[in-house]
């Protein structure tokens, strides 16, 4: 409990998962709330002589609950055993791994797939200027802009963040100006800090200064960049190398939408609950992707004539060569979500089945280039241009992984046979330990001249040789055996290349694991270096999959391409 309570008193803001054994358990206020929101037992514990509530489920429920408390508006602190229990550890060393809140979602249970989940920071710079920052952790996507009031609300409405942060000093200005119904977070103003987020932005990006990105000469937006980090920081998220680039969104490349144009014409949600939005009648997409970036594209028109007729001209081939737009669809349906897959591959969070989703994506993008450039067609072969074969890392996911892997890496069956020679030798001691006992038990008996030789086995000092009195007699005992044990008409003995095999027989399925947790967790780390290669043909494959729907919807509404000036 003392440990508990040290490690609480860091995260007094939220509930904290405890792990204990099999459960993760919550004690006091949290127990509380949690058995309300969860429908779970409260009970209590006598720790010292006084009572303490506690609620608890199994760990293996943890996607089930931890949603469901999200959800309920709170922030959730995961407090994992970060070492093995043993006989002469009584306590394990325990430590919060995970902060999840609305803004830092990665769970599926919490994840709408086709809308974005943006974690909002802004910041008051100036009376007219405001810098403000959408993260989505879950794509690696970070937007940025600044400006007035008025085009801060128009931002907001687009781009519907799940969470916002500010600093402390301006949390009556936000309420007042944005209104009570969002989830906030406030921060201490030293998150706010200019200097201080300058470094943290050019420290994540590894680079000398934010020219690249065009927000050099942008303190309101560094400010709020750099607080995000600050708070991703703070919330146990480090390893984000998915939040690979800084998106600046330019007020002048796009129609000005304030936030009642896009709520009176309906143009993203509804404004009543039988109602369609234009997004959702609009939405033909084949792909989580491609859905996200349509809402981006619906909110954010163009106004550039040379952007607009690339689009328009790229719609327009895809209407003429259908069968095209047919082998284009096929393999946008099997992308899937790569985005979010390569985002769990920086956070090391993809699971053994994902990491396989994400070879096959891999091997749909590779034909969608190859689809494209044979096209010679005037605009969709550029698309397939920028597309970047990722051959390598296909084949060595296809070396290492099984057939089918399992979600569950602790469930086995993750590596594929003949990858790895150890793990095939505990593999085979497995199948085949009763052969294996039986060609050492042959060897000795040959070797030894006792054709009688008995393999046997018990719980006190596990495998035996066992020879009867007559063999023993006759002096044919070798003399590195050890005697174990003396009965009636017998005598058991083991000898070390007998002890050996069984330590690798009864700690195979352990050993099995072992390998399999290092062997997988190599492969991901091998496929950490293709992140921005896959983010790039991610966000490709998310244009060609919009630039589809708008044919297809073209089709059926026989719509004109207009002619724009």
């Amino acid at each position: 409990m003392k440990q508990y309570f040290d490690v609480k008193s860091k995260y007094p803001d939220a509930i904290l998962l405890f792990r204990v054994g099999d459960f993760y358990e919550t004690f006091g206020e949290d127990a509380v709330n949690a058995a309300a929101v969860l429908g779970i037992v409260l009970t209590s514990r006598n720790n010292g002589g006084s009572d303490i509530e506690l609620a608890g489920f199994p760990h293996h429920s943890l996607d089930v609950y931890l949603p469901r408390l999200v959800k309920a508006g709170y922030r959730v602190a995961i407090c994992e055993q970060l070492e093995k229990p043993s006989k002469h550890k009584k306590i394990v060393r325990r430590g919060v791994t995970e902060m999840v809140t609305p803004g830092l979602a990665m769970s599926e249970q919490l994840l709408d797939h086709r809308q974005n989940n943006f974690l909002c920071a802004i910041y008051r710079y100036s009376s007219q200027q405001w810098g403000i920052c959408f993260l989505d952790i879950s794509t690696g996507e970070f937007l940025v802009a600044s400006g007035d009031e008025q085009y801060m609300q128009q931002l907001i409405q687009s781009f519907n963040p799940s969470e916002f942060i500010f600093p402390r000093s301006q949390k009556e200005l936000f309420f007042e100006r944005f209104g009570k119904d969002h989830y906030v977070f406030v921060l201490d103003d030293w998150a706010f800090a200019e200097h201080n987020n300058e470094e943290k932005l050019l420290r994540h990006f590894k680079i000398k200064n934010l020219k690249g990105f065009g927000v050099h000469d942008m303190p309101a937006v560094i400010v709020s960049a750099g607080a995000i980090l600050n708070y991703l920081e703070t919330t146990e998220n480090r390893n984000v190398s998915h939040i690979s680039s800084i998106r600046k969104i330019v007020r002048d490349e796009y129609v000005w939408l304030d936030e009642f144009t896009l709520r009176n014409l309906e143009l993203l949600e509804p404004q009543h609950s039988t109602g369609q939005s234009l997004y959702q009648m609009m939405d033909r997409t084949l792909s989580p992707m491609g859905s996200r970036l349509l809402k981006k594209w619906i909110s954010l028109p163009l106004v550039q004539l040379d952007r607009i007729e690339r689009r328009h001209g790229a719609v327009e081939e895809l209407i003429v060569h259908k069968e095209l737009r047919q082998g284009l669809a096929q393999s946008l349906k099997k992308v899937g979500d790569a985005e979010r897959l390569v985002s769990k591959v920086s956070m090391e969070k993809i699971n053994p089945r994902e990491m396989a989703q994400l070879k096959n994506a891999l091997s749909e993008m590779g034909l969608v280039k190859q689809l494209l450039e044979k096209s010679k067609l005037d605009f969709l072969p550029a698309i397939g241009e920028k597309v970047v074969p990722c051959e390598r890392l296909i084949e060595q996911i296809g070396n290492a992984l099984a057939e089918e892997p399992p979600t569950n890496l602790s469930k086995g069956g993750v590596i594929r046979a003949e990858y790895n020679a150890d793990l095939d030798e505990f593999r085979d001691l497995i199948s085949n330990s009763k052969e294996r006992i039986l060609e050492l038990q042959e060897k000795e008996a040959s070797a030894t001249g006792i054709d009688k030789l008995k393999v046997g086995f018990n719980n006190v000092f596990g495998y035996y040789f066992e020879v009867t009195n007559k063999y023993k007699d006759k002096g044919l005992v070798p003399e590195h055996w050890v005697r174990k044990q003396t009965l009636t008409n017998s005598e058991r003995y083991i000898s070390q290349e007998l002890k050996i095999l069984e330590e690798k027989i009864l700690t195979a399925e352990e050993k099995i694991l072992e390998l399999e947790v290092r062997l997988f967790s190599e492969l991901v780390s091998f496929a950490q270096d293709y992140i921005k290669q896959i983010q790039i043909n991610a966000q490709l494959m998310a244009q060609l999959d919009c630039l589809h729907c708008f044919a297809s919807l073209a089709e059926s509404y026989n719509y004109v391409k207009p002619q724009m000036n």
